[in-house]
């Protein structure tokens, strides 16, 4: 037997989406999607979307903050990796900035001197200039800044 697809109304979209909103902090995009999945498309996603906005299920710069903490305090991201993914999640310049004012600059440079420190010490190789560089290279690719990331590496030789 072939699945059948479910066919909701607005409303029973509009309470799953509220649902889906309310159990994490969402953007439009996600949301949109979301929608496309459960078969919801265009103007109606587009209402539906409207409605959460005025419901306070939905907030950009909620998101973008929460979302931009999260990266880093957990998953130790620099800026760039953080902004980059917003960016890719289409979250507005002005969004992006007030996530990104979650960060504490005291904090985020302690995390990346720790981080720095975690994998010049795991490298095995015998040369510092190579451990230097393989640190710097691993660093950039996290999302932290390239003069950031020089000024902590070079404090190790």
């Amino acid at each position: 037997m072939a699945d059948k697809k479910i066919v909701l109304t607005p409303e029973q979209a509009l309470l799953k989406m509220a649902h889906y909103c309310a159990y994490q902090e969402r953007c439009h995009s996600e949301t949109k999607n979301k929608l496309a999945e459960l078969g919801i498309y265009y103007e109606k996603a587009d209402q539906i979307i409207v409605e959460l906005i005025n419901q306070n299920y939905l907030n950009e710069e909620r998101f973008a903050k929460a979302y931009a903490g999260g990266k880093f305090r957990i998953k130790k991201w620099g800026r760039n990796k953080i902004k980059q993914s917003l960016k890719l999640k289409h979250i507005s310049d002005y969004c992006i900035q007030q996530g990104m004012k979650e960060i504490d600059s005291e904090q985020y440079y302690e995390t990346l001197k720790k981080e720095a420190i975690e994998k010049y010490q795991k490298l095995k190789d015998k040369n510092v200039l190579v451990k230097a560089n393989k640190t710097a290279q691993y660093l950039v690719s996290r999302g932290f800044e390239t003069d950031l990331v020089w000024d902590v590496v070079k404090s190790f030789k």
